[in-house]
């Protein structure tokens, strides 16, 4: 999708079947390419860009976690981002019949990097090893420094080249969505590199192509933004940024009537996923496993205790990102373990 001015197209089949047409060809399209005046920098407190009927397949784009700010060599992100611009979000979109209590199943049907290059950056007082003014260490910051990746979309790959010119090395592209979410209740309106119960900054690497994200609706309409493309990232996202770049996104929003959603949750081909964001680390984890506890129990109708029994022994739990405000860890449960009840 070629980067332009602000477009809202909204293509409605002649038939409509309400929240759920069987036929991809009958769900209504939103086309809709943002203005770089358009981009959002929280979640909440924003006027939907647009209103979507359940079901409704979104084609959009959106823009790097730099605001499109750093374009060559040399430019460092402390300097030319403007100061709150980090992470800007393509939308809210508001979903019609959406209220609290009820989720928004959003289908991620296509992610695909808009640029043939990526960035990634160290920045002054970020990054898992890096002191903060919460983890205060003795010593200078580590320098400011940005990678620029090669995108080789035939062979699937980023490359770049080491800060001093000697070595070069390859990253397989797995491109996912570093934000996804919809706006936090009681009018709050939150900084877009936060992750929290509402989605937002999640860093989640399962936020890609193929899967369906979970979120529940705190306000009405449930005002879905995302933004922050990542091309690929390594667990934990350590030195605090992906393989960042533009991302054409296309996406289905569909609405799960009467169901809450507390966290969010991510259902793939092979697993489903319970997200926990929060700190120390360890609670992250524990908001995340008490997740996968309760849905392992709606799912099978077992009681809490065998729950807890299952999940503990069947259980993977990578850390998505330790570099946020809050950091942010998946618990998977592989679906062919699931257990049916015995008769």
């Amino acid at each position: 999708m070629t980067r332009c001015k602000s477009t809202v197209l909204l293509v409605t089949a002649a038939a409509w079947i309400s929240s759920g047409a069987a036929d991809p060809a009958e769900r209504p399209v939103l086309r809709y390419v943002p203005d770089h005046a358009e981009l959002k920098y929280t979640f909440g407190g924003h006027a939907p860009v647009a209103r979507i009927r359940p079901g409704t397949r979104i084609v959009s784009w959106t823009e790097d976690c730099f605001d499109g700010a750093v374009t060559k060599p040399g430019q460092l992100p402390s300097r030319v981002v403007p100061p709150g611009h980090d992470n800007p979000q393509t939308g809210p979109f508001y979903v019609e019949g959406a209220e609290p209590g009820d989720t928004l199943a959003v289908h991620i049907d296509k992610l695909e990097p808009a640029r043939d290059y990526a960035l990634s950056s160290s920045f002054p007082g970020f990054g898992a090893l890096n002191g903060t003014d919460r983890t205060a260490m003795l010593g200078p910051a580590l320098p400011e420094v940005v990678w620029f990746y090669d995108v080789d979309k035939t062979r699937g790959v980023a490359r770049t080249r080491s800060a001093d010119g000697r070595f070069a090395w390859e990253v397989p592209l797995a491109p996912f969505l570093g934000c996804l979410g919809v706006s936090p209740a009681n009018g709050e309106a939150r900084s877009t590199i936060v992750p929290d119960s509402y989605g937002g900054n999640l860093d989640c690497p399962e936020v890609r192509a193929g899967n369906t994200v979970y979120l529940g609706v705190r306000v009405a309409g449930g005002l879905l933004s995302f933004g922050d493309g990542h091309y690929a990232q390594g667990e934990g996202e350590i030195i605090g940024t992906a393989l960042e770049g533009a991302m054409n996104v296309e996406l289905t929003v569909e609405l799960i009537k009467g169901r809450e959603t507390p966290w969010p949750r991510i259902e793939t081909p092979d697993h489903i996923v319970s997200v926990g964001s929060a700190r120390p680390l360890e609670d992250a984890a524990r908001v995340a496993f008490k997740d996968m506890v309760a849905w392992v129990q709606e799912r099978t109708g077992m009681g809490e205790m065998d729950a807890y029994q299952f999940v503990s022994q069947n259980a993977l739990a990578p850390v998505a990102q330790i570099v946020d405000p809050e950091y942010t860890v998946m618990v998977k449960i592989p679906t062919r373990r699931i257990p049916a009840a015995a008769h």
